[in-house]
């Protein structure tokens, strides 16, 4: 597994990033022995950066990963945590905390969940509207300075954000979606990031697995976000997308690869200050996306895929209205 450095300020990772959401939340049941086996085939296979958010199955996800990690030594992992979504015990959505008390009360038990003493990389998961991003950031800085986080990073910001965010606290690290079917962040956010020093740690590198080539009308179901509220995955808008997928499946054939290591290696081929994060839930899964490692994606071939897949060809925004009106990365 080759390594990069996450931007100017971060700690140097693995090329690929494991996504943990999925195994606690959002996507249906999930296997727990499946999910630590994964987990551990991922450490053994050298991916060193783990995602996860303390909200993800309400510390569910956080406890899994300390269970993963039992006999493995802590610093050959770098683990990310996203803070501040609230949640109801019904799982419901009920908007984000990061006021600087809100932050040290997070950590606190996000600490306990991890069985660590440390967070490597700690990141609002959303800029809380109430609360200036200076201030969020100078908590986290404190609690830097007092080592119980090593790095600070960002989430679904805009360059503006990034911009002021920065000038507080070296920033490690942008988490955003981006993917061959989801490349807002080319206008403004990512110019802007790399000017900082900032790198960029991206999610939705299969659309949700809409891109992975394994999606179909069958799958889905009542638990199951993505059926439920994700636009591109309902109706016609689901059609159009996989109609799409499929011309992917053609280029794909051609090269001798997967339609998910096509669309991973697009993104992995954008920059070594982009660190693309799969979020594989079984080891097939992720053996399939470690395909990816040694996988050079020529300029014809980024050429041919562009050409199929040209900016704004997916039918449907990525997140629905309600969701989007949270994201200060689509603010302009």
């Amino acid at each position: 597994m080759h390594t990069t450095g996450l931007g100017q300020h971060g700690p140097r990772v693995s090329r690929l990033g494991l996504g943990c959401m999925g195994m606690s939340d959002l996507y249906g049941p999930a296997d727990r022995d499946e999910s630590i086996a994964t987990l551990r085939a991922a450490l053994d296979a050298g991916i060193t950066l783990l995602d996860t958010g303390d909200f993800y199955g309400m510390g569910h996800n956080e406890m899994l990963i300390r269970d993963a990690l039992v006999g493995r030594p802590r610093e050959n992992v770098q683990i990310s945590v996203k803070f501040g979504a609230l949640r109801g015990p019904d799982g419901s959505w009920n908007g984000y905390d990061c006021r600087p008390k809100a932050v040290r009360n997070f950590v606190a038990y996000t600490l306990k969940r991890l069985g660590t003493d440390y967070i490597d990389i700690y990141r609002p998961a959303r800029l809380d509207p109430d609360v200036p991003i200076e201030e969020t950031v100078g908590a986290i800085a404190d609690l830097v300075k007092a080592g119980y986080v090593r790095h600070i990073g960002l989430s679904e910001v805009g360059a503006d954000t990034l911009q002021r965010a920065s000038s507080v606290h070296p920033i490690s690290d942008l988490q955003i979606e981006y993917s061959i079917i989801s490349r807002g962040i080319e206008a403004a956010i990512l110019p802007t990031a790399r000017r900082l020093g900032i790198g960029i740690t991206a999610y939705g590198v299969l659309s949700r697995g809409l891109i992975s080539g394994h999606w179909s009308r069958a799958r889905g179901g009542d638990k199951d976000f993505r059926s439920l509220a994700s636009p591109r995955f309902q109706g016609d808008n689901l059609d159009a997308n996989l109609a799409l997928v499929e011309r992917m499946r053609a280029l794909a054939q051609d090269l001798d690869v997967t339609v998910a290591q096509l669309a991973i290696a697009w993104v992995a081929a954008q920059g070594a200050d982009v660190v693309p994060l799969v979020g594989a839930r079984s080891r097939d899964r992720l053996q399939e996306a470690l395909g990816v490692a040694d996988l050079v994606l020529k300029p014809e071939d980024l050429a041919r895929l562009e050409a199929i897949v040209p900016p704004n060809a997916a039918a449907g925004e990525r997140y629905n209205a309600a969701q989007m009106a949270h994201l200060d990365s689509e603010m302009g």
